[in-house]
């Protein structure tokens, strides 16, 4: 993550600072934090979103129209032309943060107003214009305007800015180059060489619209900076968590919700459907499962156990010592079965086996098999 960025795309401290603040007397600017497009403001609360069309409502609800918006921030991300109102100009200038503009940065910004001032000579539209904050760099060209242009003394022009944005610029390095630094030229200022772009958003975003109509005050018209001032107190100590941001009671924020009628929390209303969730579709007083039964299985299904091997029905060896192959290949006495080898399964195998085989104790040598001499009876030749 870069700096100065938070991990859901919110600008560092912006939720610090006043979204919109008043119109500086004499003039035509007013000055704003950067608003940010709907795919940043989805997880913020109503009260803290401040996009583009809020903006336009907020100017219009102090009875002033905006017509054009400056942007100075260095980078793209927070909205683009697509996001702007249609009845709004736009101009971008790529303005760098912490450091002093170039005399070119500031050629550009006094163009740009100069022909939106030649344009709009008529009407009395605003000039928007912001930053990261409204604060720094916007603080900084509009009192650089004010006092190579309109030929307002430094402290007066800072103190103007300062009182009608509702917070004072930060960087000392900015208020040294106003107040002490020399006046820039004012040389080509009628030639503009950037496009004015026209705002291509016609409607306002359905999640825009609904905060609009559900909420009692539009968002960033509060005119009590005591708001702002001791969240920006409270920034560094004690950041305000997500589940505060959001608005949610205790109980949700830990996962519960509440039952209505203060009788505890769970997860379910009580029976009548007045909770948060409704009602289940079955009884909560229902009487508890009954104990397990076990049944015995149907008649018809009947286990069958694996048939003997083809090679295991061949028959025994006879009473001269021959063997039959298979019986070679399962061992003799000679090379009887290994011991981590289970004998196959045959007819023709005795249930017992000797564990004393010619007097060696402790050696198996397998399974007895039935002989022609013990069992003449069974084979006919």
């Amino acid at each position: 993550m870069s700096r100065g960025y938070r991990k859901n795309g919110i600008p560092d401290r912006w939720l610090d600072y006043q979204p919109v603040g008043k119109r500086l007397p004499g003039s035509r600017f007013i000055a704003f934090k950067v608003p940010l497009k709907l795919a940043l403001t989805r997880k913020l609360a109503s009260s803290d979103v401040f996009g583009p069309w809020e903006l336009l409502d907020t100017v219009k609800r102090d009875s002033q129209e905006l017509g054009f918006i400056i942007d100075l921030t260095y980078t793209k991300r927070y909205y683009t032309p697509e996001d702007v109102p249609g009845s709004l100009q736009y101009v971008k200038i790529f303005t760098a943060g912490q450091e002093i503009p170039s005399d070119a940065t500031i050629l550009s910004f006094k163009r740009a107003v100069c022909r939106f001032l030649c344009e709009n000579a008529d009407n009395d539209k605003l000039i928007g214009v912001h930053c990261t904050h409204g604060l720094n760099r916007t603080g900084y060209l509009i009192c650089r305007y004010l006092i190579d242009v309109d030929g307002l003394d430094p402290p007066k022009a800072i103190e103007l800015f300062n009182s009608s944005r509702g917070h004072a610029i930060e960087r000392q390095n900015y208020l040294d180059d106003l107040l002490s630094g020399p006046k820039r030229s004012n040389e080509g200022i009628e030639e503009c060489d950037l496009k004015l772009v026209k705002g291509n958003s016609t409607h306002r975003p359905a999640d825009s619209e609904a905060n609009f109509n559900n909420m009692k005050e539009r968002p960033g018209v509060s005119n009590d900076p005591s708001r702002y001032s001791q969240r920006r107190k409270n920034h560094c100590s004690h950041p305000p968590s997500r589940n505060q941001s959001l608005g949610l009671p205790l109980p949700l924020a830990s996962g519960l919700l509440p039952l209505p009628g203060g009788s505890g929390s769970g997860l379910l209303p009580p029976p009548g459907g007045t909770g948060l969730l409704p009602s289940p579709p079955f009884s909560m007083t229902a009487a508890p499962f009954g104990f397990y039964r076990w049944s015995p299985p149907q008649a018809n299904y009947q286990w069958r156990g694996p048939l003997p091997r083809a090679e295991s029905r061949a028959p025994p060896p006879d009473s001269m010592g021959r063997s039959c192959s298979s019986y070679n290949q399962r061992g003799s006495r000679d090379n009887p079965i290994p011991s981590n080898q289970a004998p196959r399964a045959s007819g023709q195998w005795a249930n017992d086996s000797d564990t004393y085989t010619y007097g060696i104790p402790g050696k198996w040598d397998g399974p007895k098999m039935r002989t022609r001499e013990e069992h003449n009876h069974r084979f006919y030749y």
